[in-house]
């Protein structure tokens, strides 16, 4: 189902969605990982953007 973007408000905002293709593909590109790290994440770590976008930095410092 997808989100009614009319209704939207600042908890949206704050979350990555697991759900939403779209939303994963774009995290990933901004973040410069691959969608399937990014499911990982949520997973392991939960939909907060702050705290995958820092998980999304120590992956890549990694490589």
């Amino acid at each position: 189902m997808a989100d009614d973007k009319t209704k939207r408000d600042f908890r949206d905002r704050d979350r990555v969605s697991a759900g939403d293709d779209y939303e994963i593909k774009y995290f990933a590109q901004q973040n410069g990982v691959s969608a399937d790290q990014v499911r990982q994440l949520i997973k392991s770590k939960g939909n907060d953007r702050a705290i995958l976008t820092e998980a999304a930095r120590a992956l890549r410092e990694q490589k």
